[in-house]
């Protein structure tokens, strides 16, 4: 009995040699990337290629296999199919990532130009579009209002209709509201605004004005907030609503007090992805509040103008006053919506149900 106690550890224990072998240094993904670049841009220097979109899918190429050798030499060939994946990651990822910094570099450094206080104050009234001057502030008013509109109608409906479908939902009637939010979601833009346009203003004879364009906007915002907060609640673990109605809470109030605060946090980002859907849209506007350059503030009468019409009546015209006046218009709009995110987020930490003690 003592004997076979004493050699069991011997027998049974791992050799070291077994699970021991080479690694790579932390430092290699660095030096593929670094000799991938020179690499790519050698090698398009000698071909002739002045593209440099075609020197990075050189490059990326000799990443990806340059690291999968490496990884085969070193570490095998069972770490270098995992080295190859993480590599395909981060070559996808810069290709993502490329296009939006370059995107945000050039509209930063071309609204710069025109960007200013008076740009912010002024409107087009007055102003030829050929000429230099004017401003934005009549289109960014009528922007932050019919946005605003649309907010208030859309996100109380997506809500309580995400709400139905996930605590309440189960029938036919769920099924056919999940198939229409479904098909919602892929209405493009100006199928909404002709909607619009024939209900409210040819049958029922209302002219232009912000309200018509926001009602266009609602309908665009619905089916991405009802998708977002729908998967938001779903992610609520059953644990605390069973806890709650054990305690001889009612349902509605379980929702009110526990689900929807858990929640908040991925609601509200799915309320700003909606915002920021719509805020960048064109036709509906075009059709609904056929824009103006003067100043109204009232968004139930009268035309009005937004970012994006804005933008796209300046850089129309084609002269270089007209098209920096576009250029620093969409830069105000790219601010605007992530404004509109940092106060959400706020908002939604500030609401957010405390985890420490």
């Amino acid at each position: 009995m003592s004997h076979a106690i004493q050699e069991r550890p011997v027998t049974a224990a791992p050799r070291r040699g077994s699970l021991s072998h080479a690694r790579l240094p932390r430092w290699t993904p660095a030096a593929v990337a670094a000799f991938s670049i020179a690499a790519g841009i050698g090698i398009g220097l000698v071909a002739g290629w002045h593209s440099k979109v075609q020197w990075g899918m050189i490059a990326a190429l000799l990443f990806v296999l340059t690291t999968y050798a490496v990884t085969t030499k070193v570490e095998g060939s069972r770490q270098a199919k995992d080295r190859i994946a993480t590599s395909l990651v981060w070559v996808c990822f810069v290709l993502a990532v490329i296009p939006l910094l370059s995107l945000a570099w050039v509209t930063i450094s071309k609204g710069m130009e025109v960007l200013d206080v008076y740009f912010l104050t002024h409107s087009m009234n007055g102003v030829l579009d050929a000429e230099a001057g004017g401003g934005v502030y009549h289109a960014l008013l009528g922007t932050i209002e019919q946005v605003g509109i649309a907010t208030l109608i859309a996100a109380p409906i997506g809500l309580l209709t995400a709400v139905y479908l996930v605590e309440y939902g189960g029938g036919k009637l769920a099924q056919a509201v999940t198939f229409f939010v479904d098909v919602m979601t892929g209405i493009p833009s100006i199928v909404a605004g002709l909607f619009i346009l024939s209900t409210w203003t040819l049958m029922l004879g209302f002219g232009p004005s912000g309200f018509a364009g926001a009602m266009a906007l609602a309908i665009l915002m619905m089916p991405v907030v009802v998708r977002s907060t729908e998967e938001m609640l779903k992610l609520v673990p059953n644990e605390l609503r069973e806890a709650s109605l054990a305690l001889g809470i009612p349902k509605w109030r379980t929702i009110l007090k526990v689900v929807l605060p858990t929640a908040i946090g991925g609601i509200t980002t799915g309320v700003m992805l909606a915002v920021a859907r719509i805020t960048g849209e064109t036709a509906p506007v075009l059709l609904l509040v056929f824009g103006t350059k003067l100043i109204n503030p009232n968004p139930f009468e009268g035309a009005q103008s937004s970012l994006p019409l804005y933008v796209y009546e300046q850089y129309s015209v084609g002269t270089d006053a007209a098209v920096s006046r576009a250029w620093a218009a969409a830069l105000v709009l790219i601010a605007f919506v992530m404004i509109l995110n940092l106060v959400a987020r706020g908002i939604a930490r500030w609401k957010a149900p405390k985890t420490g003690r």
